[in-house]
C-alpha cells in the first residue's frame, strides 16, 4: 500500500508520527507450530529473533492468540526452521536442564522487564514467591504488580514465570494453565 503525505502534513504532524504506523503495518512475523509434552507450542519469529512463545492445546486458538498479540503485523506460516529455533523451544520445555541461548526480542514496560529479568536468573528446579521477585527489583511492596508481569509474559518457558508462586509455596496462576505450571516445575524437580 502506497500513501502520499504532503510536506506540509509531515511538517504538521511530525514525520515520526506519519513513519511509524506505516512501518508496523509492513513488519511480518513468521510463526511455527509443533507438537510437545504440554500439547502444542507455537514460536512466533521477526528478524531471527524469537518474539513470542505460547503452548497450549488447540493450534487454531495459538495462532488467534499470535494475532491478538500482533494486530499491527503480517503473519505468516514459516515452512522453514532454518534456525531451528522451534526445535530449541522444543528442546528446552522437554529438558529443561539444558541451558539454551534462545535469541530473544523481549519487549514490555520497564518494570515488566526487570521482573522478566530477575525470573531468567532463578534456576531450573527451584521456584521463587512473587515477593521476594519484587523485593530483588527493589519494589518490595509490588507483589501483585510483579504476578501481573508474570501473566504479561509473552515467552512462556524461556522466561520461566513458571517458577514464581505464592509466598506459602502453592501454585498461582499461570497464563498457558495451572497443571503447565506443575507439569514444568516437577519436569525441571527431577533432572
Amino acid at each position: 500500500m502506497f500513501t502520499s503525505t504532503s510536506h506540509a502534513d509531515l511538517a504538521k504532524a511530525g514525520a515520526a508520527d506519519v513513519l511509524i504506523p506505516l512501518i508496523r503495518t509492513v513488519a511480518t512475523i513468521g510463526f511455527a507450530i509443533a507438537p510437545c509434552s504440554l500439547g502444542f507450542v507455537i514460536v512466533a519469529v521477526s528478524e531471527q529473533l524469537i518474539r513470542s512463545i505460547m503452548v497450549g492445546d488447540d493450534p487454531e486458538m495459538l495462532m488467534s492468540d499470535l494475532q491478538n498479540q500482533f494486530p499491527h503485523h503480517a503473519i505468516e506460516l514459516n515452512a522453514n526452521d532454518d534456525d531451528g529455533l522451534v526445535a530449541k523451544v522444543v528442546e528446552l520445555i522437554e529438558r529443561p536442564d539444558k541451558a539454551l541461548e534462545l535469541p530473544l526480542d523481549v519487549r514490555g514496560t520497564d518494570f515488566q522487564m526487570r521482573v522478566w529479568d530477575a525470573l531468567q536468573k532463578v534456576p531450573a528446579g527451584t521456584t521463587v514467591s512473587y515477593t521476594f521477585l519484587a523485593e530483588q527489583i527493589g519494589a518490595p511492596n509490588a507483589a501483585q504488580a510483579v504476578a501481573q508481569a508474570c501473566a504479561a509474559n509473552p515467552l512462556a518457558v524461556a522466561i520461566p514465570c513458571h517458577r514464581a508462586v505464592c509466598v506459602s509455596g502453592d501454585l498461582a496462576g499461570y497464563r498457558w494453565g495451572i497443571e503447565r505450571k506443575r507439569v514444568l516445575l516437577d519436569r525441571e524437580a527431577n533432572v
